[in-house]
């Protein structure tokens, strides 16, 4: 079992039970899913860009990421309806929790003159999104061997009702939230 989902077992859920007053375990918000997605609007002139980018996310997350695929077709960025505009990861389980240990622990910390991750970027329903400007912060990609540094977005989906809820959840498991 891993780590993370071992402390939140033993320290998060009590923790949480009694600051929130919980009646039953089960009401405690816990990590659902977390989706790691990458845009390559590059992806309409450089067929390469997908390729590179696909092994990147294989390195990151130890999975194979689905592409998406354009919605409908727009003119000014040369965008047709189907055509492959990016990559995203859908981590569950054993997975998600080893990816959330590693990005609390080891990628955040090696962010140059980090602060914290900002307090506000919840979407109503205890959900997270962060965004990272560059995939080198991650240990399994090798900055000699990259094409080009691409930005890419975390998603963090909890059971959480409220983001007051989602925050407390995530504050207990380590998430380095800036200080106001």
């Amino acid at each position: 079992m891993s780590r993370l989902k071992e402390q939140y077992r033993q320290e998060v859920v009590p923790a949480l039970m009694e600051r929130h007053k919980y009646k039953n375990m089960m009401q405690v918000p816990r990590l659902e899913k977390i989706v790691v997605s990458i845009g390559l609007g590059e992806a309409t002139q450089n067929a390469k860009a997908l390729e590179a980018a696909e092994a990147d996310m294989m390195a990151i997350s130890g999975q194979h990421p689905v592409t998406t695929r354009a919605k409908k077709s727009i003119s000014a960025f040369r965008v047709r309806e189907g055509m492959p505009i990016g990559l995203k990861v859908t981590l569950r389980r054993r997975r998600m929790y080893d990816f959330f240990d590693k990005l609390v622990n080891v990628v955040l910390a090696r962010m140059r003159e980090f602060q914290g991750v900002s307090r506000n970027a919840f979407d109503g329903r205890g959900n997270y999104t962060l965004g990272l400007k560059e995939q080198t912060f991650f240990p399994e990609i090798e900055y000699d061997k990259i094409d080009k540094a691409r930005g890419l977005e975390i998603s963090i989906v909890t059971t959480a009702k409220k983001d007051e809820e989602g925050r407390a959840l995530l504050e207990l498991m380590g998430m380095p939230f800036a200080r106001d």
